[in-house]
C-alpha cells in the first residue's frame, strides 16, 4: 500500500513540473522542483528569462498560483523563481534551442544548427559537449548524428557533473529527438590532475645541480688519476 502511495505522490508531482513547462512554453524553463514545506508546496522555477516568467506586477505568477491550485488542489503553492546566468551551461535549454530552431528553420539545416550551439557552448567555456541528433535526417531513414568537441566524461562518479537533457521537435518530415550533455567549466572532476608548475620547476633545478656536481667530480676524478700517474 505504502509503495501505491509513493508511486501515486511522484506521479502527481511529475504532472505538476510538466504541466508548468508547457504552460510555460519549450525554451523558457529549464526544469521545474517541488519541495515541501509546512506552510505548503514551494515551486521552484529555473530560468534564464524571469521578467517572461513573473510578467508585468507578477501577473503570470498570480495566474500559475491560482492554476495550480485548481488543477492539482495544492493548498498554499509558493512560486519561486531560480535565474540562470549562463544559459550555454545549461543542457536543457541548449537542448529546447536547437529543437526550436529545427520547428522554425527545418530539419535539412540541422547541422549548421548543431554545430552554432556547439559553437556557442564551447565559446562560453566548457570544458566539453555532445549533441546527438536523431530522426529522418536528411533521408526518409531515421539515423543519428553526433557533434561532440572537448572534453567529456561518460562513466564513473565523474560522469556525474555532466548536465544532460533531451528535447523533441516536431518537424514536417516527423519527430526529431534532441540530447545534450554539457561539462561545464565549474564542475568539479574528481580524478583531474593538476600540476604545479612551480614544483616541478625545482625538480628540474634539482636535477641541473646534480648533473652539475656530477660533472664537477668526474673532472676531479680525471685530474687525480692524472697527477697520480706523473
Amino acid at each position: 500500500m505504502e509503495e501505491k502511495n509513493v508511486v501515486k505522490f511522484k506521479k502527481e508531482e511529475f504532472a505538476i513540473k510538466e504541466y508548468v513547462k508547457d504552460l510555460l512554453g519549450k525554451g523558457k524553463v529549464s526544469r521545474v522542483k517541488i519541495e515541501y514545506t509546512p506552510v505548503g508546496e514551494k515551486v521552484i522555477i529555473a530560468t534564464n528569462r524571469p521578467g517572461m516568467i513573473i510578467g508585468k506586477g507578477g501577473e503570470k505568477i498570480r495566474e500559475l498560483t491560482r492554476m495550480l491550485k485548481g488543477k492539482f488542489a495544492l493548498e498554499n503553492p509558493d512560486i519561486e523563481i531560480d535565474e540562470i546566468k549562463r544559459p550555454e551551461f545549461d543542457a536543457q535549454f541548449m537542448a529546447d534551442e536547437i529543437a526550436l530552431s529545427l520547428e522554425r528553420f527545418g530539419p535539412l539545416k540541422f547541422k549548421v544548427i548543431a554545430y552554432k550551439a556547439l559553437q556557442k557552448i564551447m565559446q562560453a567555456g566548457a570544458l566539453g559537449s555532445e549533441i546527438r541528433i536523431s530522426g529522418k535526417l536528411p533521408g526518409a531513414r531515421a539515423k543519428t548524428w553526433r557533434f561532440a568537441q572537448g572534453y567529456l566524461k561518460k562513466t564513473g562518479d565523474s560522469a556525474k557533473v555532466v548536465d544532460r537533457a533531451q528535447a523533441v521537435a516536431q518537424t514536417r518530415p516527423g519527430t526529431v529527438g534532441v540530447k545534450m550533455s554539457i561539462l561545464s567549466p565549474e564542475a568539479v572532476l574528481t580524478d583531474k590532475i593538476v600540476i604545479d608548475e612551480e614544483f616541478l620547476k625545482k625538480i628540474g633545478e634539482n636535477k641541473e645541480k646534480k648533473q652539475e656536481e656530477k660533472e664537477k667530480n668526474n673532472r676531479k676524478g680525471k685530474r687525480g688519476s692524472k697527477n697520480g700517474k706523473n
